[in-house]
């Protein structure tokens, strides 16, 4: 059983706080995916520090085989400890989903993970271990296609309290929510803004507390075939459209470029048509082509494309008008959509081929050469925690 995810995070910073006291780390090795939720003490700088540490020391030590215990004693002395409350103290929990199909969940004071199957609340048995008077919930399982596991820190459950709700937002309130959302919503980072907004909303907007909700969805494996730019040379152009081609069922195909798109559409012998639809001034129509999911025009998308990618890796950017703009039928929006919400792993086939339109001294300098967005696309891709490969012809 070969597991794929879809993971994502939004965080509230507590109101008037420039850092947030939460800090989320997503890792991925061969075998597994790590997602990570640490909420340091109190809020700001310390907070943050504290978070970061958590998260950043139990990383590295799960990655390199470290038991439980050895974490969390590495985490009970290495900590500082708050010249005010006299304790170090960060709360964290844990989520391991190997590719076997295997789970492990290690929560430490945090609110209990929420897991989501076929629409309904799975409860999560409570296996509690005493580690350095630390009480640790343990909890093995297998997962399956469609699963989805929320990692929440305490900035949920405190949503309102005081305000509008007397004893905040209850943690099965919070789960209720959370299952209606996932039958509304396709991807984690739509799941987890859900119930970040629904927070910000009983807090009046003025959080009381760092906020955060983590996002870890079981998926198929999505991989997408981007094509911009004709190679170097023409003899290539055959084996550049099959290598773009290929893959299965599974594999969404992109190009970026009217030349791109001419030579597919050569080489394939299918009709390239193009929209007369300027559904946004600043960004050319898309084409269709059959067997191409998208065909959309070159530099001027990709750059709209790169400002989306760059929104969403900052994450606090990531907010309801976000989706507004994310959901709009421009090329720039099509493509951004579909390596956010609908892409696992991104393959990219590059022409190197010179042209001259991009050596016009009117376009921004960042458009000016297409190794330059290339070598954005795939760190903003890599950003958000997806594998990225580039084949150059």
């Amino acid at each position: 059983m070969g597991i794929t995810v879809d993971a994502a995070y939004k965080s509230l910073n507590k109101f008037n706080e420039v850092l947030c006291g939460d800090k989320v780390e997503f890792l991925q090795t061969d075998e597994s995916n790590l997602m990570i939720l640490a909420d340091g003490m109190g809020s700001g700088v310390k907070a943050n520090i504290l978070a970061t540490m958590t998260s950043k020391i139990l990383g590295t030590m799960f990655l390199n085989g470290a038991t439980l215990e050895e974490c969390v004693e590495t985490i009970v002395e290495t900590l500082p400890v708050c010249q005010v409350r006299q304790v170090a103290y960060s709360t964290f929990s844990i989520l391991q989903v190997f590719n076997s199909g295997e789970a492990y969940l290690v929560e430490f004071d945090n609110p209990s993970c929420i897991f989501i199957r076929d629409g309904s609340l799975v409860p999560i048995p409570q296996n509690t271990r005493i580690i350095r008077d630390k009480t640790i919930n343990e909890y093995r399982f297998r997962v399956k296609k469609g699963d989805a596991l929320i990692l929440l820190s305490d900035g949920t459950i405190h949503a309102g309290v005081g305000q509008l709700l007397n004893f905040g937002w209850l943690w099965e309130d919070v789960a209720s929510y959370a299952v209606k959302q996932y039958r509304l919503t396709i991807s984690a980072i739509r799941l987890a803004s859900a119930l970040t907004t629904a927070c910000d909303e009983l807090y009046q907007y003025r959080p009381g507390d760092d906020t955060t909700v983590a996002v870890m969805r079981i998926i198929d494996r999505k991989p997408v075939h981007l094509m911009t730019g004709p190679p170097k040379s023409k003899r290539d152009d055959v084996s550049m459209v099959s290598e773009f081609l290929s893959g299965d069922d599974t594999t969404k195909r992109i190009v970026c470029g009217g030349t791109s798109a001419n030579i597919v559409s050569r080489e394939i012998g299918k009709k390239l048509s193009v929209s007369l639809h300027y559904y946004d001034p600043d960004i050319p129509p898309i084409a269709t082509l059959d067997g191409v999911e998208l065909v959309t025009e070159g530099v001027l998308t990709l750059n709209r494309v790169l400002k989306l990618l760059k929104q969403f890796v900052k994450n606090q950017s990531v907010t309801e008008e976000y989706f507004k703009e994310l959901d709009k039928p421009n090329g720039g929006s099509l493509v951004a959509k579909m390596l956010i919400e609908d892409c696992t792993e991104l393959n990219l086939y590059v022409g190197m081929a010179i042209n001259s339109a991009y050596q016009n001294p009117g376009l921004p300098f960042d458009l000016g050469i297409r190794q330059n967005l290339v070598d954005q696309l795939k760190h903003a891709v890599e950003e958000m925690g997806k594998k990225v490969t580039i084949t150059y012809y």
